[in-house]
């Protein structure tokens, strides 16, 4: 069971490598982001229950979207799926359905992108900003 554990994290990293050299920094940085943002806002509720955000939102300052979109298509997808792998990880339980959402924006602090997370019962990309605005 170990070896398995070790091939997938080993398969991860290799993923994120590539994923890096051909995306540069900002989608690792991405990633990065997010599961500080889950991380920060785990809930401890027993020794065996650690609740985590399910929602989350990612806005990029447009050249960041741009960029990204262009290259990878369904970023969010991949931001989603690659954030599930770390709760898997780390043995969280999400709120609800885990989602994340990427919207262009003119206003983020460091001039790429801001990473935001909430608790919401019933989430979909599409009701994502009606409910999270």
């Amino acid at each position: 069971m170990s070896t398995l554990t070790g091939w997938e994290r080993t398969l991860e990293r290799a993923g994120e490598a590539l994923w890096a050299q051909f995306f540069r920094r900002d989608p690792v940085e991405l990633v990065d982001a997010l599961r500080r943002e889950c991380d920060s806002n785990a809930v401890v509720c027993s020794e065996t229950r650690v609740v985590v955000p399910n929602a989350y939102d990612v806005e990029l300052a447009e050249h960041v979207h741009d960029e990204l979109a262009r290259k990878a298509g369904q970023v969010g997808q991949v931001l989603t799926d690659r954030l599930a792998q770390h709760g898997e990880r780390q043995g969280y339980e999400w709120a609800g359905p885990l989602a994340v959402h990427v919207t262009k924006s003119c206003d983020v602090p460091n001039g790429r992108y801001r990473v935001t997370s909430t608790v919401m019962r019933h989430v979909s990309a599409e009701g994502f900003q009606a409910a999270n605005h």
